[in-house]
């Protein structure tokens, strides 16, 4: 059997803004994301035979669902009805879990990209990043973004087309790669987890009343002026998950009781927090603060 081992970064987002609802039901964005060096291994095997292709998935956490509920799965299925639908074999997926699940981090939909990833080179496929990116919005909104900053991680596609920070825009297909923040992060999970779903439900666009200056925080970027990034940072979800779980804004409390120069915000939906600082003394500070309060809570940088 062929086999294939590949590295599913989480993200953080650096901002999130909400423009619109559409009627569709999905909602307009404007969000920055981010790589950060917390990661799912994934292992990827495939070995040719004459009966229908077989996914088998496993994993080392108990509560991990292991069928077509699982991103990684889907990923696999995607491909084979696609591209190998009339071949036979076996498609064999492990994934050794680091990333917390439902903690806005997007673990699900990095070991789907990383799957998609790992088939194109199995199957030998050679599909474009385009085309990898087009298969990943099928599965969800941010696995186009994981394609993107796993591609820019393996170095096998354009470097021009790549990065492990992105501008992403529509329902979050629309990517423009940008400079990527070189920072020390502490992120921390409370212990909840969160539907992304029911946040956006429960979200009243015309009255966000503070938005993330989204233009502000990519000049920063490209200017590596830290003090820009941070002032320019906001997440229009935090007040209804905040509202939602208390736990949240717990963590932030106990993050931002630190003296130091850093910036103390929520991923995603929630409900993981994270810290930002370009010292790491400040961000070990933190992270020894945080992790007597919350069991998942980690100490990684952004990957760049």
């Amino acid at each position: 059997m062929k086999q294939i081992e590949l590295k599913a970064y989480a993200k953080i987002n650096l901002s999130i803004d909400v423009l619109r609802r559409r009627s569709d039901g999905y909602h307009d964005v404007c969000i920055i994301m981010q790589l950060v060096n917390l990661f799912d291994e994934i292992k990827v095997g495939f070995k040719k035979g004459k009966k229908a292709i077989e996914i088998s998935l496993s994993t080392d956490m108990e509560d991990l669902p292991v069928d077509s509920s699982n991103l990684a799965y889907r990923a696999a299925e995607l491909i084979i009805n696609k591209y190998y639908q009339d071949k036979g074999g076996i498609i064999d997926i492990h994934i050794a879990k680091k990333i917390p699940p439902a903690a806005g981090l997007a673990g699900g939909s990095a070991d789907g990209a990383a799957v998609l990833h790992a088939l194109n080179i199995l199957l030998d496929l050679r599909l474009s990043l385009d085309e990898l990116k087009e298969l990943g919005m099928k599965l969800g909104a941010d696995v186009p973004f994981c394609v993107m900053g796993q591609a820019a991680i393996s170095k096998k596609f354009s470097k021009d087309r790549t990065s492990t920070c992105a501008l992403a825009e529509g329902i979050g297909e629309i990517l423009t790669p940008i400079k990527p923040l070189e920072s020390w992060v502490v992120l921390s999970k409370p212990p909840v987890n969160i539907s992304t779903k029911d946040i956006y439900q429960s979200l009243n666009v015309s009255e966000i009343q503070e938005r993330p200056d989204t233009l502000s925080l990519i000049d920063g970027l490209k200017e590596e002026n830290f003090k820009k990034i941070t002032n320019s940072m906001f997440n229009v979800l935090e007040e209804v998950s905040e509202s939602k779980y208390p736990e949240i804004q717990k963590t932030k409390e106990i993050m931002k009781g630190v003296i130091g120069d850093y910036k103390v915000m929520m991923t995603g939906s929630g409900p993981t927090v994270f810290a930002i600082s370009s010292d790491y003394r400040t961000a070990e500070i933190i992270f020894n603060e945080i992790r007597e309060y919350n069991k998942d809570t980690f100490l990684v940088t952004t990957l760049i």
